[in-house]
């Protein structure tokens, strides 16, 4: 059952699955930029389950049942969440040492949030992360609008934002679409990533190249691996779901919580 998170100016709805965080590790969940909880759909729960740990899984607002955003978004949108708005929620959910599950714009903001040291986080494990801004992505982006606008990808995101579906959809294409978020660029703060991180991305993810990556590999201080899963496309966890919670539930128990990253490599 969902539950609701007021945080004074907006109210997040939430899920939390298995032992509280005084008990056992916490995993974090991150959705996309069109994401939900309820576009988690059951990974979450079979994650904490195969794994011991809790979990967490949360709607940013402007997603899902929680409180509408205010539009247009700032171009600097995911650094926000990451640095104000995460850190907040974790102190008032009383989460100290999260492992952070991130797809999409939740990858990213998985990313930043552990380069930049506001939060305590043991480990990343990440789908379809992005760190730069590709050509492919913005055609992708541009092709899903208008999918929205001829309404077979309004009806099917409708399920899962309860407030303003069209608010939804039109903030997450408008900032990335934005001419000013081209430039958007995290791969200065890779190299203060020093945590354990899995990045797992389809073959076939229309909304990035394999240099991403490739590209957190090769700049993470932290011990990195990296799984390319074939006939995929952006959502492993929906796509691949078994081959993605084995991946994830075997890293979490070798590298993140052996407190002994990359010894079995």
């Amino acid at each position: 059952m969902n539950r609701w998170l007021d945080l004074a100016d907006h109210r997040l709805e939430y899920v939390w699955h298995g032992p509280p965080p005084r008990e056992a590790p916490a995993l974090v969940f991150l959705h996309d930029g069109l994401g939900s909880v309820s576009s988690w759909s059951d990974f979450p729960l079979l994650l904490a389950e195969s794994s011991g740990c809790g979990a967490l899984v949360y709607s940013r607002r402007g997603h899902g049942g929680s409180d509408r955003a205010i539009l247009p978004r700032a171009v600097r949108f995911l650094h926000d969440e990451a640095l104000a708005m995460l850190p907040r929620i974790l102190e008032t959910l009383g989460v100290a040492e999260p492992i952070l599950v991130g797809e999409g714009d939740g990858a990213s903001i998985a990313l930043i949030a552990a380069a930049e040291g506001r939060i305590r986080a043991r480990g990343l494990l990440l789908e379809a992360p992005r760190v730069f801004v590709e050509p492919e992505c913005l055609r992708t982006i541009e092709s899903a609008s208008r999918a929205f606008e001829r309404g077979d990808l309004r009806r099917a995101l409708a399920r899962h934002h309860e407030s303003d579906v069209d608010a939804t959809f039109r903030g997450w294409a408008g900032v990335w679409l934005d001419p000013e978020f081209q430039a958007w660029n995290i791969e200065e703060a890779l190299p203060r990533v020093s945590v354990p991180v899995l990045a797992i991305q389809g073959e076939d993810d229309p909304y990035g190249t394999l240099r991403q990556v490739e590209t957190i590999a090769a700049k993470c201080a932290g011990f990195v691996k990296v799984l390319v899963l074939r006939n995929c496309g952006h959502s492993p966890h929906r796509e691949k779901p078994d081959r993605t919670r084995e991946e994830m539930a075997r890293f979490l128990r070798d590298e993140i919580l052996s407190g002994n990253p990359g010894a079995r490599t």
